[in-house]
């Protein structure tokens, strides 16, 4: 098969591990030059053409200089994958202080929305382009616990579907992933291991957590001309869990 994103340019979020880090090894995998954003920047060994980018997703500077970055280094900017983002507490409405809830949405939400806003003139000057949300499954069902990470994950979901509408003219094609339990450092530090194994038991698809690879892949399809005809759309990933 075809490299599916031969010579195309990828700016990728969260970036340092888990589903950030696979989206990013997926995409050089397929032809794409990228660049890895994260807090710190990643060190990347070797002649691969990926460069590991300081970025700060709450800040539009951070932004500015990212998508820079980008031009500069590999040529017009293709695909965006906003998918930094932090959990926050398990809390409840009341239990939830106000510090986490405005972190949570600040880099769930409002990273995302700064992303779309500062890398469109970006992809707009490469002539179309696609850009890709990680949202959750918890932006489509509830749980009764961690509004913060339920509201924001809900908010990228319809944020997504909006800017869809907007720029479906110009050819930039804007989709959200909806991961279920994903086995990444960040569930596992959150879920204590009988939370893990109740998640595991109502995952109909082999009983076990999502690999990051499978979430990536999905990344790769939305981000390459096989799904030239989808935008606005949420793609569900989680092995059949919210299918009940």
């Amino acid at each position: 098969m075809a490299e599916r994103l031969q010579g195309m340019v990828a700016l990728v979020t969260g970036a340092a591990r888990g589903i950030g880090a696979a989206i990013v090894d997926a995409f050089l995998a397929e032809g794409a030059s990228v660049v890895a954003g994260d807090l710190k920047p990643i060190d990347y060994a070797g002649d691969r053409p990926v460069v590991g980018q300081a970025l700060d997703v709450r800040d539009e500077f951070s932004w500015t200089q990212a998508v820079s970055t980008a031009e500069k280094t590999f040529g017009p900017l293709d695909i965006l994958v906003n998918n930094a983002g932090v959990s926050g507490s398990p809390a409840g409405v009341e239990g939830c202080d106000r510090e986490t809830w405005d972190a949570v949405i600040a880099t769930n939400l409002t990273g995302c929305w700064l992303g779309m806003k500062l890398a469109i003139p970006a992809i707009r000057r490469a002539g179309a382009g696609s850009i890709i949300n990680i949202s959750s499954i918890y932006g489509i069902i509830g749980t009764g616990i961690a509004p913060a990470y339920h509201a924001s994950k809900g908010g990228v979901r319809m944020l997504t579907k909006t800017a869809a509408i907007e720029y479906a003219p110009e050819g930039i094609r804007i989709n959200s992933i909806h991961p279920g339990g994903v086995d990444t450092p960040g569930l596992v530090e959150i879920l204590p291991e009988p939370a893990l194994d109740t998640l595991k038991a109502m995952t109909p698809l082999g009983n076990r957590l999502a690999r990051p690879e499978e979430i990536a892949a999905a990344a790769v399809f939305l981000g390459s001309e096989s799904s030239s005809y989808m935008t606005g759309s949420e793609l569900v990933v989680d092995g059949g869990y919210t299918a009940g």
